[in-house]
């Protein structure tokens, strides 16, 4: 049986003549965990697409750094508490749709990451690259989705309490990075 979340491979596509890179690519193994669960995450949850909003549960279940600058408390328990009842089905609804930038259409049929989550994992990469810090990191990935104000993950994260903006000044300090 093949996952309803296929890996997306290096592959060109065949109405663009541009080769697509492999998203795990340019990836510290510790990240490339945390998209591996977050794959897992949008299969279980009979989501068609990863969406910044399973990446963001995935960062804080698999990369200690990125709980650590979250911080603990209680606006940490709401943050989990918001994720976990999107994936029993329950509070915030956005099963079946895509989770979309607005610039870029979705192909009918594509899996994978949902546009805006193909964005982040780009500009994590290239965080990465500025940085010379070697591949991308959790704190890359998670700069890169706050960063990005139509994420899902951006409303999970204000819904429980932490501001996106002052999360990313933080994870712009050069002692982040």
């Amino acid at each position: 049986m093949q996952p309803r979340i296929p890996r997306q491979q290096g592959h060109e596509l065949p109405e663009q003549g541009v080769p697509r890179p492999d998203p795990d690519a340019g990836l510290t193994d510790e990240l490339a965990a945390v998209v591996a669960g977050a794959r897992r995450r949008a299969v279980r949850d009979g989501d068609r697409q990863i969406d910044t909003a399973h990446l963001l549960h995935s960062l804080l279940e698999h990369d200690a750094e990125v709980r650590a600058v979250l911080g603990e408390g209680p606006r940490m328990a709401r943050l989990l508490g918001y994720l976990v009842q999107r994936s029993i089905g329950y509070g915030l609804r956005w099963q079946g749709a895509v989770e979309d930038s607005g610039s870029v259409p979705v192909p009918a049929g594509e899996t994978g990451f949902s546009p805006l989550a193909a964005g982040c994992m780009e500009r994590a990469r290239e965080r990465a690259a500025r940085g010379a810090t070697g591949p991308a990191s959790g704190t890359d990935l998670l700069a890169a989705i706050v960063a990005e104000p139509r994420a899902r993950a951006v409303e999970v994260l204000g819904r429980a309490g932490i501001d996106p903006g002052q999360l990313l000044a933080r994870l712009e300090t050069p002692s982040s990075r």
